[in-house]
């Protein structure tokens, strides 16, 4: 829909998604009532910041009869599909949508969108500075065959008047998009969440990689797969998409591709493939029978090979989008990551500590242990996805010296640790909540060790957020002598 006047919208959900869809749809004729199931005093704060639109609240649940003037129903992320009255809009007929949909229906320029279980944020937040960088100069790509150089023209190459960063990260870009103009570009971090309920791709879509995640929201590997594989679905052949080639998940899905295929890999790409890769040390890019060499791997800042993956991909996705070489390169050498994905905090006594916040789901966890080679001490828990937690009790035996647990999921990971077997003992603590987990940490790391906070759960039993969660991590951590 591009003219909602005198629609009427449900929105469930007042976090900031809901508040932003609220807020535009009410300034655009539609007639807004939004649903959350805190009570009037919970939601304050919320109803304070839409106090000057003409927005309904209907709140301390979901009552269906909400559905009986209903033309559109929105939900906001995290919202289940299995809630009742979601269900019965469905039985009537009631389109869904989000917020990200409804931004990808006016957006009057060209979008990115970046999908993924693992490393969407980074990517997404690189793929964003390399497009607000604004360099006179382009890169030189090399012929293969004939072994001569042919200069991309500048001309070839896309600066664009404002570019906007957010989606599922950062402010919903609906807040923006009366604002933005058909020569700007609009790059999204976009959930399984929101794929769920989409009609509609972006131009440029990524999806890094697909492994065990939100699985107590999806069901199963195949829903949540599908779920991903929404971002290639509406695209055309004009379109292009990026696919990480290390990843099965990923990679399965070049056959939904229409319009032209990329890829990334820490391994030399087949020929005939053209992306991003890693050879002997050195990113290199190739697009047909030309390539072109990035830099060194030692130049990027962030640690272990799965940030060598994210920048591969931004990488790819700067390529496709047209960015200059040297915005790109400058940007990589300068990027030192975003706060709570292995967030170095201080070193404290021979120890440094890390936060790893983001890692809600065990893969993430495993691909953070990857990252280091010094002894570890993991701090891990939270609340459980219905996710397994055999593969990361195998690699802690193999790698990790102490583990802290904490958390409603402390007592079901213990149990995962202790059931596996090998010559290598692990030093087990339970924590009663994240502070004590901290300290704990604190008192078993010795010179030298790495404390790893990379929880594998969400942060929902403790926290609002991961965010919050890493942030009180962090002001903890800081607050040790």
């Amino acid at each position: 829909m591009k003219n909602w006047n005198n629609t009427h919208t449900l929105i469930l959900g007042a976090a900031r998604q809901g508040i932003a869809l609220a807020r535009w749809l009410s300034r655009h004729g539609s007639h807004v009532t939004l649903s959350d199931s805190r009570s009037l005093d919970e939601l304050a704060s919320a109803r304070a910041s839409l106090a000057d639109t003409d927005v309904e609240w209907a709140v301390g649940g979901h009552p269906l009869e909400l559905l009986n003037k209903t033309d559109v129903l929105c939900l906001s992320g995290g919202v289940p599909l299995t809630l009742p009255i979601v269900q019965e809009a469905v039985k009537r007929g009631i389109p869904l949508s989000n917020d990200t949909q409804i931004f990808m229906e006016v957006a009057p320029c060209k979008t990115i969108g970046i999908t993924g279980s693992a490393g969407k944020t980074t990517t997404t937040t690189l793929v964003g500075r390399m497009a607000r960088k604004a360099k006179d100069e382009g890169g030189r790509m090399k012929d293969e065959e004939s072994d001569k150089s042919s200069v991309i023209h500048p001309s070839s190459f896309i600066i664009h008047p404002s570019v906007f960063v957010g989606g599922n990260i950062g402010d919903p870009l609906i807040n923006y998009v009366d604002d933005m103009t058909e020569n700007d570009l609009a790059i999204l971090e976009i959930s399984s969440f929101q794929l769920e309920q989409m009609t509609i791709s972006p131009n440029i879509a990524a999806i890094l990689n697909i492994t065990p995640n939100h699985l107590d929201r999806h069901g199963t590997m195949d829903a949540y797969t599908a779920a991903k594989a929404r971002i290639l679905e509406f695209q055309t052949e004009k379109d292009t998409a990026i696919l990480g080639h290390d990843d099965k998940g990923a990679w399965d899905l070049r056959n939904k591709v229409k319009g032209k295929l990329l890829t990334f890999s820490l391994q030399d790409l087949d020929q005939g493939l053209s992306g991003a890769y890693l050879h002997d040390g050195l990113l290199n890019l190739r697009d047909g029978n030309a390539y072109l060499p990035l830099m060194l791997r030692e130049k990027i800042k962030l640690p272990g090979d799965h940030n060598v993956a994210n920048v591969l991909a931004a990488f790819t996705i700067g390529h496709a989008a047209g960015f200059k070489l040297d915005d790109m390169l400058e940007t990589v050498e300068e990027f030192r990551g975003v706060p709570h994905r292995l967030e170095l905090v201080r070193e404290l006594n021979g120890v440094r500590w890390y936060n790893g916040s983001i890692a809600t789901a065990p893969e993430r966890s495993m691909a953070d242990i990857h990252a280091f080679t010094e002894p570890i001490v993991l701090m891990l828990g939270g609340r459980d996805k219905d996710l397994p937690w055999d593969g990361i009790a195998k690699l802690i035996h193999e790698r990790v010296d102490h583990v802290v647990l904490f958390g409603e999921a402390a007592e079901l990971i213990q149990k995962a640790v202790s059931a596996v077997s090998g010559e290598r003992s692990v030093d087990l603590h339970r924590a009663k909540n994240l502070k004590e987990a901290v300290a704990i940490a604190a008192e078993v790391a010795t010179v030298g060790d790495i404390v790893l906070f990379s929880p594998g759960g969400t942060s929902y039993d403790e926290f609002k957020d991961f965010e919050e969660r890493g942030e009180t991590f962090r002001k903890w951590v800081l607050e040790l002598s």
